[in-house]
């Protein structure tokens, strides 16, 4: 810790404290405007403070964004998100096996409760009519295969719309098995 240091009654960098017998007599702290007894310290350790707060916000708030833009979130995406961000937080404090030891506790907690709220997510949007099961895609595609049959097209070209729609079909299935294996890689 830094000595306080007397200073002239003019100095520009006298400490702005006043007491009982008038201004403090020790030198300020660089930003401060007050000496190291009259909280000159605690002033720049306040500001250094609001400056972490705010960069962790920003942190935060841009994998908040970077979670909520995943396709897979349907609804009550940011919460998802949020524990997502704290599982991630939790993990990066992690420096070598013991840490990861010690933080296994929290770190299945937010494990199982991501996996909670994912399934509840996926509940809710199944009762509420909101996602097409492997099926439903199927019948859709034959749907809209039978609607182009009906128009005079040659048996070639049914043949390739029928593979077309099915192919994108199971661009539909592959897509989703990649974002599965991403948002828990």
């Amino acid at each position: 810790m830094p000595n306080i240091e007397r200073v002239a009654e003019d100095d520009p960098m006298r400490c702005q404290a006043t007491m009982k017998t008038g201004q403090c007599m020790n030198k300020a702290t660089t930003k401060g405007g007050t000496c190291l007894a009259h909280g000159g310290n605690s002033i720049l350790e306040a500001q250094a403070n609001k400056r972490i707060r705010n960069y962790k916000l920003a942190k935060f708030q841009s994998a908040l964004d970077r979670h909520a833009d995943s396709p897979r979130l349907k609804s009550l995406n940011d919460e998802v998100a949020i524990l997502r961000m704290m599982l991630e937080e939790q993990l990066n404090q992690c420096k070598d096996e013991h840490d990861l030891m010690l933080q296994s506790h929290q770190i299945s907690d937010l494990v199982v409760k991501i996996e909670k709220l994912v399934k509840s997510c996926h509940n809710l949007e199944s009762s509420l009519g909101m996602m097409l099961d492997k099926q439903a895609i199927l019948s859709f595609a034959q749907k809209v295969i039978d609607i182009v049959s009906e128009q005079t097209l040659t048996e070639e070209q049914l043949t390739s719309i029928s593979n077309g729609i099915l192919q994108a079909v199971g661009d539909i299935g592959t897509l989703c098995n990649e974002e599965d294996d991403v948002s828990y890689g």
